[in-house]
C-alpha cells in the first residue's frame, strides 16, 4: 500500500508518539510514587563507591587439576580434583559522600534478609542507606556469608521452597494472619507488601554464627573504626563481633532477638514463649568487659505484648525485649553505656520489626542521628 507524503508524516508521528508514551509509562511511571518527594530533595553526591568481599575461606580438594580432563563444565558430575572454592565471605557495598563524617556506619541485615533491608523501602522511599548518606555518613552495607551476594558457601545445604509469607508477616509484626495491625507504620498498598515479601532471601549454606562474625570482623580490620548497625538476628552476632574487634566504636541494634552475651555466672534463666525458648550465652568477664567500653543503643518497635500472647509472632519479641532489658541492666551494672528504647514508650507508635523501612523511618533515623551526636560517634 502506498502512502502520500502527508499520510506517511502523520503515521510516523503517531508511531513515535506511541513509542514516547510507552517510554514514559515504562521508565517514569514507576517513579511516580515518589515524584513529589524527588522534587524536594537535593542531589545526592557520592565521592566514592564500590564493593568487595571481606573474610572468607578457601576450600581445596586433593589431587591434580587437569585442564583437559576436568576443564568441561558438567553440573551433573562436576569433577573437583585439585580445585579450590573461595567462599564464606561477606559481600560489602559502600558509598562515601562528599565531606564525609569521620566514622562510617556499617549496616548488617537480619534473618532471611540481605542488604536490601537498608536500601529503598518496600513502598519506594529512601532507606537508611540514602538517609544517612545525605547526613554525611559513609555507609557500608553487608550481605553476610552464605546469603545474598555472598552466596558462595563452602558447605552444602538444601534450600526450601516452603510457602511461608504469612508466617513472616506475623513474626515481622506487620499484623496477624493477613490483617495489618491498626495504625501500623507500613504501607497498605498491595505493591509494597509484594515488594516486602520479595526481599526475603535464603541461606545458601548452613547458618554458622562464627563464620558470620568472623567475616564482619574482617571488614572492620579493612576499613578501621566505625559504628556497627545491626537488625534482628545480626544483633547477637554484633555483640560477638565487638568482642573480637576493637575497631567497632559503637553499636546500634534494631530489635535484637538472640545471642545476648552475659558474664559467666550471671547468665539469666531461659525465657519461654509460645513456640520456643530464648537462652543467653555466657563468656568470661575478661571478654564481656569489652561491651562495657563502647556506647550501645537498642530499639524495639510496637505490638510487643507485656504479657504472654497466643500469637507466636508476637511472643518471641516479648521474650527478646525482656532479655534485652536484663542485658542492658547487666552491662550498665559493670560500667557500660547501653540505652534501650521501646519506641511506644517515647510516643512513637505503629512500628514493625523493620523500623528502618517503616513509613516513619525518617523519624527513626533522627533518633539514631541524635544518639550518634550525643555519644560523639558522628
Amino acid at each position: 500500500m502506498k502512502y502520500s507524503h502527508r499520510e506517511y508524516f502523520f503515521n510516523k508521528c503517531s508511531w513515535y508518539g506511541i513509542l514516547y508514551i510507552t517510554f514514559l509509562l515504562v521508565i517514569i511511571a514507576p517513579l511516580g510514587v515518589n515524584a513529589q518527594e524527588a522534587k524536594t530533595k537535593k542531589p545526592l553526591i557520592i565521592k566514592e563507591q564500590g564493593s568487595f568481599a571481606a573474610g572468607g575461606t578457601v576450600k581445596t580438594s586433593p589431587g591434580t587439576f587437569d585442564p583437559i580432563e576436568h576443564g568441561a563444565f558438567n553440573p551433573a558430575d562436576q569433577p573437583t580434583e585439585g580445585q579450590s572454592l573461595h567462599g564464606d565471605h561477606a559481600f560489602v557495598f559502600y558509598q562515601v559522600p562528599t565531606n564525609p563524617r569521620t566514622l562510617p556506619l556499617v549496616f548488617w541485615h537480619g534473618y532471611g534478609q540481605s542488604m536490601k533491608t537498608w536500601q529503598t523501602t518496600p513502598d519506594g522511599r529512601e532507606g537508611f542507606q540514602s538517609i544517612f548518606l545525605r547526613r554525611g555518613y559513609p555507609v557500608y552495607l553487608i550481605d553476610q556469608p552464605r546469603r545474598g551476594l555472598a552466596g558462595r558457601s563452602t558447605e552444602p545445604t538444601t534450600i526450601s521452597a516452603a510457602t511461608d509469607d504469612q508466617l513472616w508477616f506475623g513474626i515481622f509484626r506487620l499484623g496477624i494472619g493477613t490483617e495489618f495491625y491498626p495504625g501500623v507504620q507500613f504501607s497498605k498498598d498491595p505493591e509494597a507488601l509484594d515488594q516486602f515479601f520479595r526481599q526475603m532471601t535464603p541461606d545458601t549454606g548452613p547458618l554458622d554464627i562464627e563464620v558470620n562474625f568472623g567475616a564482619v570482623s574482617a571488614l572492620f580490620d579493612k576499613i578501621g573504626s566505625g559504628v556497627l548497625v545491626t537488625h534482628s538476628h545480626s544483633g547477637g552476632q554484633g555483640w560477638l563481633t565487638a568482642l573480637e574487634n576493637n575497631n567497632i566504636k559503637g553499636i546500634v541494634s534494631y530489635e535484637p532477638g538472640s545471642n545476648f552475651v552475659f558474664p559467666e555466672g550471671e547468665v539469666p534463666d531461659p525465657i519461654s514463649y509460645v513456640g520456643g525458648q530464648l537462652s543467653a550465652r555466657g563468656v568470661p568477664m575478661s571478654e564481656f568487659e569489652r561491651l562495657t567500653e563502647i556506647p550501645i543503643a537498642i530499639y524495639y518497635g510496637d505490638y510487643i505484648p507485656d504479657e504472654p500472647s497466643k500469637y507466636p509472632g508476637e511472643e518471641q519479641w516479648r521474650a527478646a525485649l525482656s532479655m534485652a532489658e536484663q542485658w542492658r541492666d547487666t552491662v550498665n551494672k559493670h560500667g557500660g553505656d547501653v540505652t534501650l528504647v521501646h519506641l511506644p514508650d517515647v510516643g512513637i507508635k505503629g512500628n514493625t520489626h523493620f523500623p528502618m523501612s517503616d513509613l516513619n523511618n525518617a523519624k527513626i533515623a533522627d533518633l539514631l542521628s541524635d544518639w550518634l551526636e550525643e555519644k560523639n560517634l558522628d
